[in-house]
């Protein structure tokens, strides 16, 4: 089998990840969560993720009807290292919705036009429309991790984004937008064996870039990257939702009970929503490098 970037993951396996990571995947089951600061040491049971996710989804469907009906409009911003699980989680989200009001967002590199405009144009020409919900696999916030880790951007273009973007999310919320940000946090073994199983599985290959494979190399400048911008963009009016994602069954039913919960849409049952796990769901204070 041909491996994508001629194998380069595997050999970030075999010869440049830190000894302690290596002998974490080498004598892992296939179950066990890696995280030693992770609050469980096994995914969650299968039947009871199955149980829990089905009948989350149809409060979703319950709540997409009640923004048709209202128009109301709902944006889910998800952020997070390369394989924490946002598009997994969003498959989670518009699974049993209706497509044609529950979009998702995931924007390629800028074209030479769209350089050249404010940097949020671009993420607003595809903001919900009365009854809609988006959904944003990676946005404005590129700026604040991956842009500077790579260089794609100066200094001065970061902080002017760091100074514009709180208030440009108070608008959103004036607005009426009901505006959810989520940063999906996965642990360096965690990740790396995502990356392996995609490398040799050719139904998963397309998911791994170039920088997927050259930001193995740049987990601390990562680190530092999203530390800075969780403080710099938690606000009172914007805050961050920070899901432990180590474990992608509780890191979906998390996510969609913080949605649920945090809109009071026709024929709610809230024994069914419940709430998230705060030990895999808080604020910026439980994101773990």
């Amino acid at each position: 089998m041909t491996l994508p970037f001629d194998g380069a993951i595997s050999t970030f396996f075999e010869h440049d990840a830190p000894d302690d990571i290596r002998k974490t995947l080498k004598r892992a089951d296939k179950d066990e969560i890696l995280s030693h600061s992770y609050p469980y040491s096994e995914e969650l049971k299968k039947k009871r993720y199955e149980k829990d996710i089905e009948a989350l989804q149809i409060e979703l469907v319950k709540m997409q009807a009640w923004a048709k009906e209202t128009g109301a409009r709902i944006a889910c911003i998800f952020e997070g290292r390369d394989a924490a699980g946002k598009g997994g989680t969003i498959k989670r989200f518009r699974e049993n919705l209706n497509p044609r009001g529950a979009r998702v967002v995931a924007l390629g590199t800028p074209s030479d036009t769209e350089k050249t405009q404010w940097y949020f144009q671009r993420y607003i020409d595809h903001l919900p429309a009365g009854g809609e919900i988006v959904f944003y696999d990676r946005s404005w916030y590129n700026r604040g991790v991956v842009e500077h880790v790579f260089g794609f951007c100066t200094e001065a273009q970061r902080e002017h984004f760091f100074a514009q973007v709180p208030e440009f999310e108070r608008m959103l919320v004036d607005e009426g937008i009901l505006l959810f940000k989520f940063w999906l946090n996965v642990g360096r073994a965690e990740q790396l064996r995502r990356f392996l199983k995609r490398e040799t599985d050719p139904l998963k290959q397309w998911k791994l870039s170039r920088i997927d494979v050259e930001g193995l190399h740049r987990w601390e400048a990562y680190s530092a990257a999203i530390r800075e911008t969780l403080a710099r963009s938690h606000t009172p009016e914007a805050p961050w939702t920070v899901i432990r994602s180590d474990d992608k069954k509780r890191a979906r039913l998390a996510a969609i009970r913080h949605v649920l919960n945090g809109i009071d849409y026709t024929g709610k049952s809230e024994k069914v929503v419940g709430t998230p796990d705060p030990e895999i769901s808080g604020g910026p204070e439980i994101w773990d490098a």
